[in-house]
């Protein structure tokens, strides 16, 4: 294996710090071997076989040509759990596990405080807007007992993942595939969490991102036009508007950029307790806003 770890430092010295260079490593090898990642970075493994390295080799290619460690492998980590990524679904990020933590965070008090007063154990009702990978949906079917999970998305290969993902995972997500710009089915179903990380990054910003974004993931769950950035928002909190219960919650990963201007719309389509929050990085990155009829 050690003939393995110098050839990744090599190959892609002139590409990563040598800070990702050793994640890479320590990620290509950990999937190559399915030894744990502990077991790796204490040099507790076998040297690899002739096969073993090709297909190190291949990898390695791979990233030198910008492509992402998530879609060669086929597979990322979100929530401590596994989730099956490709190009038709982005990778999800460490500030949605900060939405995500946010959710369960306060959904466990409430249970908590009601189940005091009266021992209610009734089901939490969420859905989550534009699924992806669904690994916000299934997050929160897993660390959330009771909840009926519902996920919208407008791809059907999202949603093929999503499933994957879900039956992976072990919970039960209702996908559906619905637009949330252009609702034609009707819905009837009442929530009592509306989540989404929609697209938010304006086509302007693209001089700005990483090529390996840029060449890979699907635009379509990026960018919005620069003349209507909270599209999306917009979109999104007229439909909670009318489908959030009577004390539900609207959570939403946002553009740092357009923090102000959204908590300002919520406000003005009748929100209430509008909350915004920042992610470990310091961006504002999160807002939560309450309804109330």
């Amino acid at each position: 294996m050690e003939k393995s770890t110098e050839y990744i430092c090599q190959s892609l010295s002139n590409l990563y710090t040598a800070r990702e260079i050793k994640h890479l490593t320590t990620r290509i090898l950990q999937h190559i071997t399915q030894l744990s990642t502990a077991n790796i970075l204490t040099n507790k493994y076998t040297i690899l076989s002739d096969t073993q390295h090709e297909k190190v080799k291949m990898i390695v290619e791979r990233l030198k040509k910008n492509e992402p460690l998530e879609y060669i492998l086929g597979e990322c980590e979100f929530f401590s759990l596994s989730f099956e990524v490709n190009p038709h679904t982005l990778i999800p990020r460490p500030e949605t596990e900060e939405l995500v933590d946010w959710i369960i965070a306060d959904r466990t008090q409430i249970t908590q405080m009601t189940q005091i007063s009266t021992d209610n154990k009734s089901s939490i009702c969420i859905l989550d807007i534009g699924t992806g990978s669904g690994c916000i949906a299934v997050s929160l079917a897993k660390n959330l007992k009771n909840s009926i999970v519902t996920a919208f998305d407008i791809s059907t290969e999202a949603l093929e993942t999503a499933k994957k993902n879900a039956e992976k995972n072990n919970v039960t997500v209702d996908f559906r595939k619905i637009d949330i710009l252009n609702i034609n089915a009707e819905i009837t179903d009442e929530f009592d969490i509306i989540v989404s990380n929609p697209p938010y990054i304006c086509e302007k910003e693209k001089a700005e991102m990483e090529d390996n974004v840029l060449q890979y993931e699907p635009h379509s769950a990026l960018f919005v036009p620069n003349d209507d950035p909270l599209l999306f928002y917009r979109a999104i909190a007229q439909f909670a508007i009318v489908h959030l219960n009577v004390g539900g919650s609207l959570y939403l990963e946002i553009n740092q950029a357009f923090g102000k201007e959204i908590c300002k719309m919520l406000d003005e389509i009748g929100f209430l307790n509008i909350e915004l929050r920042k992610d470990l990085s310091g961006n504002d990155r999160m807002i939560k806003a309450m309804f109330s009829k």
